[in-house]
């Protein structure tokens, strides 16, 4: 009994996994990275033009909008760059300070220890970091 339930929820988890994704209307992700603020605008104002079917003036009034919520956008994304770049730094000196005060209570060879278990461990983040790039890749 223990193995029939075992093999549907097998059987079901298998199926799960094996269906397609739905396709959106969206664009791939991919390729909206790749543009720029003025391209993205761009093809929004033309999607909007030809869904809503905007006059000249509507599309003038609707670009100027456009371009100042893009550069919204754009002052944001970098604030957040900036305090992104502010805590990696504060977590760098933590780390540091951490990593001193537990050299001062190891011995030299539990000193060799402890960086060779750090640095084994930055290498399986590493490996982490790219499997998920490549199932991103993929998708």
């Amino acid at each position: 009994m223990k193995k029939m339930f075992a093999i549907a929820v097998l059987m079901i988890g298998m199926t799960s996994f094996a269906q397609e994704k739905p396709v959106g209307k969206r664009m791939d992700k991919a390729k909206t990275e790749k543009l720029t603020p003025e391209q993205r605008n761009e093809q929004h104002l033309k999607k909007l033009t030809k869904d809503l079917g905007l006059n000249d003036s509507q599309q003038k009034q609707m670009a100027t909008l456009l371009s100042e919520q893009s550069a919204k956008r754009e002052s944001k994304k970098a604030e957040r760059e900036k305090l992104m770049q502010a805590k990696r730094a504060e977590r760098n000196e933590e780390m540091k300070a951490f990593d001193t005060k537990i050299k001062a209570i190891l011995t030299p060879d539990q000193s060799k220890k402890w960086d060779e278990m750090k640095a084994e461990k930055r290498e399986k983040v590493k490996e982490k970091v790219q499997e998920r790039r490549k199932r991103a890749e993929k998708e």
